[in-house]
């Protein structure tokens, strides 16, 4: 599917319809010192399997890819809800 880079949506810091720029979200770094990954490496460490079984089948051949919208005007970012595609291709609008 192709995306345009930039688009018109409505901004709810500006309370109105702005020009937004159109990027993929990217999930950030995993924090090793957290409080999730501290209890999940406790649970998998000593002698034995891992706690979650490991998956043999994929059921899903898409991920949800999710925009990441960003205000031109104020720099407020929303997210457009993700859409299952197996390719995300964003262009320059033709004029």
């Amino acid at each position: 599917m192709k995306v345009p880079k930039t688009m018109s949506t409505y901004c709810p810091r500006c309370r109105t319809h702005t020009e937004h720029d159109v990027s993929l979200y990217k999930s950030g770094k995993r924090r090793a010192l957290s409080e999730g990954q501290r209890r999940y490496d406790r649970k998998n460490e000593g002698y034995g399997s891992t706690r979650k079984p490991e998956q043999k089948r994929f059921a899903k051949t898409t991920k949800k890819q999710l925009l990441r919208l960003k205000c031109k005007k104020c720099g407020y970012t929303l997210y457009r809800l993700g859409i299952r595609l197996k390719k995300l291709e964003i262009t320059e609008v033709a004029k």
